[in-house]
């Protein structure tokens, strides 16, 4: 069997703190001898598709736009980064954190924040997501080598219970807003630190997290990838708990095409793995 098709055993204990906090770090998810075959399809790929992006002066970007350069769905352009993206390796440490049999991949995307480059203000990732279950996780995985001062993630343990805050895109707004809410109700703050390529943390959806600046002269390059619990439904409308809003209207368009609300979240492009 191939190495990215070869479940990857997680220990009780790192599941346990990913429950408990909601985000956890484990180390040579794709080991020292794979991690350049996988860099090399992301990085071909991004490099298709990123100098429409980067094109912009810094200066004239907003928060988010010096955040990162965020290109989304490389898989389905490049079959070689497809085996990776949809690979039982990656998969199966998802399924065992979220505790469930099977996951589907939502979507995939490359973070790669420039030289001096920004904050990633605090969000939810979920914010976006119009899947109507708790169980979802992104990993993210650098592809080089990285320091702290590049822009590893801070993450607020224990805000994975706190389900969805309202209509709150990553913003400055919500940089000012989440902090000032973890300060106050006193969650901790982690940053794992220096990561080696091919180590990973995985966070769950409603995981509050953010990133500092790239403070170096390196282009930090990181890749993710989302999977959520296999027969997960998609939002109704309306909703009796008003978890609508207009960036779930555009992710149901674009990630779950030919679904609807109430449908199975199950669209070609999310294949069960």
């Amino acid at each position: 069997m191939e190495y990215i098709d070869t479940p990857m055993n997680v220990s009780a204990k790192d599941i346990e703190n990913y429950k408990r906090n909601g985000h956890v770090r484990l180390n040579g998810v794709c080991d020292g001898a794979h991690i350049s075959a996988f860099r090399e399809q992301v990085t071909r790929s991004v490099s298709t598709r990123k100098e429409s992006i980067s094109a912009v002066p810094m200066e004239e970007r907003d928060t988010y736009g010096k955040a990162f350069l965020q290109i989304m769905n490389l898989w389905v352009e490049n079959p070689e980064l497809a085996k990776w993206v949809l690979s039982k390796r990656f998969a199966s440490v998802a399924a065992q954190l979220m505790g469930v049999e099977r996951v589907r991949i939502y979507h995939d995307q490359a973070l790669f924040k420039e030289p001096k480059g920004g904050i990633t203000p605090w969000h939810q990732d979920q914010h976006y997501w119009p899947l109507d279950t708790d169980k979802c996780i992104t990993m993210w995985m650098p592809l080089m080598d990285i320091t702290a001062a590049m822009g590893t993630l801070n993450f607020a343990s224990g805000t994975s219970q706190v389900g969805y805050l309202g209509d709150m895109p990553i913003s400055d707004d919500s940089e000012s807003y989440l902090s000032k809410m973890c300060e106050e109700k006193g969650f901790e703050i982690v940053n794992y630190g220096d990561m080696n390529a091919g180590d990973a943390t995985f966070h769950s959806g409603w995981c509050l997290h953010g990133a500092p600046g790239n403070h170096t002269n390196t282009l930090r390059e990181v890749m993710t990838i989302i999977w959520y619990e296999d027969n997960a439904r998609i939002i109704e409308r309306p909703d009796p708990q008003n978890r609508w809003n207009k960036s779930r209207e555009n992710d149901l368009a674009t990630w779950l095409p030919g679904c609807k609300p109430g449908d199975l979240a199950a669209s070609k492009l999310n294949p069960v793995i």
